[in-house]
């Protein structure tokens, strides 16, 4: 995945309106550890942009926002958490559709054909695989368990509460 961002900013609008863009279709992204903080910080750009630079106490200069001055001024998830929770929630979404509909059968599918040679390419379903494995749900079979809605709602709200490092 390879995005390219032109953004202006517009005073308090910032992140009203860079955030639907940069998440445009997001729930269909197999994101690596690399470009998931390459995500962050992007993110943690445009708060800074946002709040703009703090007065130190002590030395009277200014000075940039630290990554926890970010995430205690700014109360919404990271956009990890955000890309994480939409992808959950299109996976429950999926798997109620049915066997008939060709976005299930791409998602659950196998793919034909002669495997390339090299390390296999990071696919979708094992991101979904690592956000069950950090809720604790990681061996279980989540296809039948996004079948069942309660349980399947209790686990994207448990995707939003997780702490992204």
């Amino acid at each position: 995945m390879h995005f390219v961002i032109v953004i202006y900013f517009i005073k308090d609008q910032d992140k009203t309106i860079i955030l639907p863009v940069v998440l445009y279709e997001c729930e269909t992204w197999s994101l690596t550890l690399r470009e998931e903080r390459k995500l962050r910080v992007l993110e943690n750009m445009v708060l800074r942009r946002i709040f703009g630079p703090r007065r130190d106490e002590v030395m009277g200069e200014w000075r940039r926002l630290y990554n926890e001055e970010l995430n205690d001024l700014y109360s919404s998830p990271n956009i990890v958490r955000v890309i994480k929770l939409r992808r959950m929630r299109w996976v429950g979404r999926v798997v109620c559709m049915g066997e008939e509909r060709g976005v299930y059968r791409f998602l659950v599918g196998k793919p034909e054909g002669k495997i390339p040679l090299g390390r296999p390419r990071h696919r979708w379903v094992n991101n979904i695989r690592i956000d069950l494995q950090e809720v604790g749900c990681g061996y279980m079979d989540w296809i039948g368990l996004a079948q069942d809605r309660d349980r399947w709602r209790m686990l994207v709200s448990a995707v939003i509460n997780l702490r992204v490092p």
